[in-house]
């Protein structure tokens, strides 16, 4: 079983947690290898690449979502997709779509968790569908957008993605309608989602961004159909400690250890303050095509405490989760958001079109880009933990 234990670095300056992987006997389902010894393959730098970079074009994977086809919607600049991640001392696995395709014969993928995840679900879509003919693939949704389902149909296997970004069941569960400033979370609610998981293969959790709504987080003990509704407010590290908790029972109850995988990625680094990197004062992620060379680098939008929750509960753990740790390598890349180049849902004021920064989105990534890293990563810990 592959388990996680964390030592948290003291230095406020450098990333605060550094996992290393016990490795014991037990041989993970889909392993064919295992990584050379003493590699970390999430500690290392970016390097260019003109020649293996992008791995596929944004104008022929049409499944990319229009938040995310930067160039489409006329971004200048293609820089952004050439940069590959070289571990250090070690070499990372190139990814193999037809070894990908194989091993999903007759099984189930899929991404649950929110946008971010979406966009890994994606990317993985992207670097697999040119080697399916156009006649054996489909793209469907299901329950008002929430199950995203890309069926490979002469493989009888399925890549998906579900809505869920809590987790847990909340106020913000509609897949289309969920920009909800008040946010609350049931607990206990896990199954409301969980039981749309069950029988998958490989499963990919995400959660971290909708919880950033401040220092404290509503939680709800009843049902939402109450009229007379019981809410407390605990802090946001607790709320987060709880739903990383039913996940892992979740995982227990539901998914069998000998024939399925089950991945948590980190936290996905926002990029709204330039002056984290040394920028200029009110200027964020607009414009910038240039990497962050600090390698101990740390944003003040992520949330060092959150990261520690993980690693806390994690570690007490006995369940066997790969954890995708893409938070550091993800926070030097200042330049792969979507920034103002992405379809816009409402139109764009005077005022906003006079001050692109005030627009800028800094949370998500352009396709092809960071994302398509996160999945050699993924390929990596699958294949060879």
């Amino acid at each position: 079983m592959e388990r996680i234990s964390c030592a948290f670095l003291d230095s406020l300056n450098q990333s605060p947690v550094e996992l290393s992987l016990d490795q014991k006997r037990e041989k993970l389902p889909f392993a064919i290898g295992k990584s050379e010894e003493g590699c970390d393959i999430f500690s290392g730098r970016w390097v260019k690449d003109e020649l293996t970079r992008p791995l596929y074009e944004e104008s022929e994977c049409p499944y990319i979502q229009p938040q995310l086809t930067c160039q489409e919607y006329g971004r200048p600049d293609t820089e952004y997709q050439k940069w590959r991640w070289q571990p250090h001392g070690c070499d990372l696995p190139s990814f193999n779509a037809t070894l990908m395709l194989e091993t999903l014969k007759g099984k189930r993928m899929m991404f649950v968790g929110d946008s971010l995840n979406r966009g890994q679900c994606v990317s993985m879509i992207c670097l697999l569908h040119r080697l399916i003919p156009e006649d054996e693939k489909s793209m469907e949704t299901y329950n008002n957008d929430a199950l995203t389902v890309f069926r490979l149909k002469n493989y009888n296997a399925t890549i998906e993605f579900y809505w869920a970004p809590f987790l847990l069941e909340s106020n913000s569960d509609n897949a289309i309608v969920h920009r909800i400033s008040d946010r609350i979370v049931k607990k206990g609610s896990i199954n409301k989602h969980g039981k749309h998981w069950k029988g998958v293969d490989i499963l990919v959790f995400n959660t971290y961004l909708w919880w950033m709504t401040g220092l404290e987080m509503k939680i709800l003990k009843g049902s939402f159909e109450d009229d007379d509704k019981e809410i407390i407010k605990v802090s946001t590290e607790d709320a987060y400690r709880m739903a990383m908790r039913s996940m892992l029972r979740w995982v227990r109850k539901n998914m069998d250890r000998k024939k399925t995988r089950v991945f948590f990625t980190s936290m996905s680094p926002t990029h709204g303050k330039s002056i984290d990197w040394g920028g200029k004062p009110g200027e964020n992620c607009y414009n910038q095509t240039t990497l962050i060379e600090d390698l101990n680098y740390w944003g003040s939008d992520s949330r060092k405490s959150i990261m520690k929750v993980i690693g806390e509960v994690f570690s007490k753990s006995k369940i066997p989760i790969t954890f995708l740790n893409i938070t550091q390598l993800s926070s030097y890349r200042k330049d792969a958001h979507t920034s103002i180049y992405k379809k816009q849902w409402n139109p764009l004021t005077p005022e906003q079109l006079a001050n692109p920064v005030s627009y800028a989105d800094c949370v998500h990534w352009c396709l092809p880009g960071l994302q398509d890293t996160w999945n050699e990563l993924l390929f990596a810990k699958l294949f060879y933990p």
